[in-house]
Formats: C-alpha cells, structure tokens, sequence
C-alpha cells in the first residue's frame, strides 16, 4: 500500500483534468416504453448537439431510429420537453428546427404530419378512438402579442386536421387520458404563477365529435402545485400536490381526493419541462414510484389498497424519468460515483441491468469524494439543506493544522436542483483543491 504525501492543499495533483471534464458524454432525456420495446433521447455534442431516438428491442438489440437531418426536440414553453410519443412502434416526433410533427416508421424518412406554421408541439398522448394525438400546442403566429398555449387534438390520417379542446389560460401540460378513453385529465395554469407555485387538475369527458364536455377541476389552486397526472390501469386518476407543503401521492374517485403518502419527502419535482415522471403503476394496486428525502433519491413500491411504501434498494440517488409496464421499470439512475445511465429493474427478480451509460469514463474510488447530506438553518426559522464534499485524493493528505479552503456553490433555483450525482466539475475541486 502506497503511504500518501503529505502536501498542502492546492499542491495536490488530480487524474482529473479539464480535458476529462469535457470529455464525450451523451444526455440521457427522454424514456418511454411500448410493450416490450424501451425508447429514450439522446443529446449527442459529437454531433452539433442532435436529440436522437434509441430503441432498445425485445431482444435486447440496441439501434438509434433518428435520420441525420432531424432533431427531436421541442421547444414549447422554451424549455421543451416529452418531444417524442411511441404508437405501436411509429414514433412521432418534433423536429427542432421547424418545431413540426413528424411520423417516422421504420425503415422510410419522417413524414411531416403538421403544416410549416409558427406553432410547437409537445407531450403528446395518442388518443385511440379518435387515430389522433392530443398534445400541447403553442402558437406564435402573432408576434405583437405572448404565443398563446392551448390542448388540441392532431388527427393522423388524412389532410391531419387540428382540433382545438381546450383554451383560455396562459399555460397547459401533462394531457392524459384514461384507460377507455372517455375522459382526459391536464394541468393549467396562469401568470405570474409558475408550475411549482400553483397549478389546476381538470377533467373533461370526450364526446364524440372528439371535443370535451363537462369539465371540472379536480384539485389545485394559486398556492397549490400539482405534478404528473396519470390514471392507473383501473380507470382512477392520481397526481401529486404539495397542499400539506411536501409533494405527496394523492388519489381522486367518486368525486373524493385521499392521500396515500404523507411523508416529509418530495414525490414530485418543478416541472419546469414537459414529461416529467417520478412515478409509474406496475398494476392496477402498485406503484413504483421515486422520492427525495435530504438531496437523496429512493426508489420504492407503494401498495395502492393498503398505501405501504416499500423501499426497493438500489445504488442510485438520483432517480428520474421513471416508467413502468407490469414486469419492468426503466428509468435514469445516477449516484456520487456513476454518471447518469439508463436503468432497467425487473419486477419479477429484482435485478438491475444498465442499457446505457452516459460516458465510459471511469475514476477509481480513491479520488472521489462523497457527499455528505447537510442541512442548516435559515432566516424566519426556515431549513436549508445542501450536500457537502470534503478534499479526497487517494495520493495525498493535507498537514494536520490546516483547513482546507471552502467553495460554496448555489444551485440556479427551481429549474437546477443540486444533485448528488457524479460530477466531474466537483470532483476536480474537491480532489486537487486549487
């Protein structure tokens, strides 16, 4: 075993440089899943930054669908977004430069499916009994005014007509709709509100014309948050609200809203873009489902009729873009030493399997340091919670009498909570010290 130097800090040498911090690594986005196909996007810098679709078959071939020429990202609400949707193995996208609807089956080019207009696309559902897909829609046709958001209905037949379902406030998200296709569920909100604010859940029924009749808002209000709308295989539509001040499970049927969760933990996230998912049903009476305690992701099964939370181990801690069918579950795992990768669990065996890795740069234990959950109290008696990383460098140790300098970095607020996944950038402060 080599004796480490001791040697002041900001003299210590690091393996990691900023040539490894710059390094090809891939974004993991997107996830979805159709039978026993699992789909994501991949942000690629090696190539001028593109959005492609990859496609994970049955039988575990990995293969990228996205012709060179196509960008599958959205920019509705700017910050984009659920860009992609999967129907029976035809994907629609949004194409990044004329921010129009493409379908895309294999083997041939993407077909545009929406007119050259000012108009973006975005979180789509696809609407079985009307052979369309309802999604977001915004239109900066009028230039002298703020684009206007809506819900509309495209048809995917035909001369691909638009239909308008819902209108009138400054924002829309998450269209969902129920099992049988009766009912579809969104979320709005206006000014100055942001989603992490305040938002409203509403309901509608479909008529058969495709239009929405007796609408109703479920939950919500100017002061109250709801995140991820979804109806389980059984027809009953649960969401997430922080009405207690944490984001907790909530369960709306015959008319009554009732909590299963309620923990001091966040079952949601800012919603600061579009297809966000923290949890998913593997049946009709379970959830699978991720939570934060402390800047620390869980993973964790929650029994629908007896409302048990089970936590399910794994070793990530940041867990995201979770999705689920009745014997897997796919999501975007990370931990202080993994980068983000694509991660399958197996409901039946419980065995983890990493479909992609963000980077195959690896760093061995010894210089990475490990995060310490902290938390401290702020003005009007509030709490602030932060993660800590002390110096770690396997090579040295720094003199007993001195203290190592302290960085402090802030996160840029609701749209980039600090994570405690590996990073490369901090890691470079905390292993050399400069």
């Amino acid at each position: 075993m080599i004796k480490a130097e001791v040697a002041s800090y900001g003299c210590w040498r690091s393996p990691i440089t900023t040539d490894l911090i710059t390094a090809s690594t891939i974004g993991l986005g997107q996830i979805a899943l159709c039978g026993e196909e699992i789909y994501w996007s991949e942000l690629r810098p090696s190539e001028s930054g593109r959005n492609v679709i990859v496609r994970r078959g049955a039988d575990g071939k990995i293969e990228s669908l996205t012709p060179s020429g196509f960008n599958v990202r959205t920019r509705v609400h700017e910050y984009g977004g659920s860009s992609f949707l999967v129907v029976s193995g035809t994907v629609y996208f949004s194409n990044f430069i004329d921010q129009r609807l493409y379908c895309h089956q294999s083997n041939q080019e993407p077909q545009a499916i929406t007119p050259k207009a000012a108009t973006r696309y975005a979180d789509g559902v696809f609407d079985r009994q009307n052979n369309r897909i309802i999604c977001v829609y915004e239109d900066h046709t009028d230039v002298t005014k703020e684009a206007s958001n809506s819900l509309v209905g495209v048809e995917l037949d035909g001369d691909h007509k638009i239909q308008l379902l819902v209108s009138g406030n400054d924002f829309y998200a998450s269209p969902r709709l129920s099992p049988d296709g009766s009912r579809l569920a969104w979320l709005t909100w206006n000014h100055p509100n942001m989603p992490w604010d305040g938002t409203e859940l509403w309901v509608g029924e479909l008529k058969a014309d495709g239009s929405l009749g007796n609408t109703q808002k479920i939950a919500g209000d100017l002061d109250e948050s709801i995140f991820q709308p979804q109806w389980s295989p059984d027809g009953k539509l649960y969401f997430v609200s922080d009405r207690t001040g944490w984001w907790n499970i909530y369960r709306w049927q015959d008319e009554n809203v009732e909590a299963l969760t309620q923990m001091e933990a966040e079952f949601g996230q800012p919603q600061w873009n579009f297809g966000m998912s923290t949890y998913a049903f593997g049946s009709a009476n379970q959830i699978i489902c991720t939570y934060t305690q402390q800047g620390i992701w869980y993973l964790a099964s929650l029994d629908t009729l007896t409302c048990n939370l089970e936590l399910i181990n794994t070793p990530y801690t940041d867990i995201s873009s979770l999705h689920a069918t009745s014997n897997q579950v796919v999501f975007r795992g990370s931990s202080p030493t993994q980068l983000a990768a694509i991660v399958r669990l197996d409901l039946t065996t419980k065995e983890l399997e990493v479909l992609r890795y963000s980077s195959d740069v690896t760093i061995d234990a010894g210089y990475l340091s490990l995060p310490e959950a902290i938390e401290y109290e702020t003005s009007d008696g509030k709490t602030a919670y932060a993660l800590f990383y002390s110096p770690r460098n396997r090579d040295y140790t720094a003199p007993e009498t001195e203290k190592p300098p302290l960085i402090v970095k802030s996160h840029g607020g609701p749209t980039a909570a600090t994570s405690s996944s590996l990073n490369f950038s901090i890691q470079y402060w905390s292993n050399a010290i400069l």
